[in-house]
């Protein structure tokens, strides 16, 4: 594994023990200290991770329709959730890089990614239980 690679995966377990321990602050300040060292692309490395994570290891082969009822009436974060997850699922790091880019655009790529992580520590301890 590079040392790029290894640092994502670090980076990713920063934010998912601070996302577990309920601190959205440490969440957003791991994804800053991201940014300030690799740049957006580092950052769309980490949420890439998150996704990996929430999709888990036991993905359907295949395409993986959004079904999420509502989606249109949801909050940004959530749709742009539900979206993300939604392109990783599919191998579609293309629709993913564009959403990235929308919501950096929106100025609410932190508000994605704080639920982002949120949602995966959910689907982790569903997944537990």
């Amino acid at each position: 594994m590079s040392d790029e690679a290894q640092q994502t995966l670090d980076d990713a377990t920063a934010v998912l023990r601070s996302a577990l321990a309920g601190d959205g602050d440490a969440v957003v300040g791991t994804f800053d200290a991201v940014v300030d060292r690799s740049g957006l692309a580092g950052a769309y490395g980490v949420a890439w991770c998150l996704a990996a994570a929430m999709v888990g290891d036991d993905a359907p082969t295949g395409g993986a329709a959004l079904d999420f009822p509502g989606i249109d009436q949801a909050a940004y974060d959530t749709r742009w959730v539900a979206r993300f997850v939604s392109a990783y699922a599919n191998d579609d790091a293309d629709t993913g890089e564009a959403l990235f880019g929308a919501a950096v655009a929106d100025g609410l790529l932190p508000d994605c990614l704080l639920t982002l992580a949120g949602s995966t520590v959910a689907t982790l301890r569903s997944r537990a239980d």
